[in-house]
């Protein structure tokens, strides 16, 4: 698809609650730690990723993985995979975004707005997420 059959957006990934002291990070395009961050006090964790989205609607970017003929996600890359040897954590939180509704893409390919996706950054047994990951919210916010 071309290009200029693409528009811009904004998502922004916030991960709540992740587990103190644990790097996480984008996954870049080389398959390397990208924007690498912990928590100190259990703040939350945000990560802004530029995104394409054409008609269907099909997403693209640097960011930007995909599964099958439809599916597309972000990794957020944690532990030993976001940079830290010492870790003893060596994971992926795969958030799926080819689930996005239409109404918050048309909304932010006005330009005004971010797609803001919330995910649990701990697990059930009290250690880092990972695998899929489901939204707890996603929502327009501002810029």
């Amino acid at each position: 698809m071309a290009r200029a059959d693409q528009t811009d957006i904004a998502l922004r990934i916030v991960i709540e609650r992740p587990v103190i002291g644990v790097l996480h990070s984008l996954q870049g395009k080389d398959d390397l730690p990208l924007d690498p961050k912990s928590s100190l006090g259990g703040e939350a964790l945000v990560f802004d990723v530029p995104i394409r989205v054409a008609p269907g609607p099909k997403f693209f970017g640097e960011q930007v993985r995909r599964e099958g003929p439809v599916r597309r996600f972000v990794y957020i890359r944690v532990g030993q995979l976001a940079g830290d040897p010492a870790s003893p954590w060596s994971r992926r939180i795969k958030i799926d975004i080819h689930d996005i509704g239409d109404a918050l893409l048309d909304r932010a390919m006005q330009g005004d707005a971010v797609i803001e996706t919330t995910i649990d950054g701990t697990g059930a047994d009290g250690t880092p997420a990972c695998a899929t990951v489901r939204a707890l919210a996603r929502r327009i916010a501002p810029r």
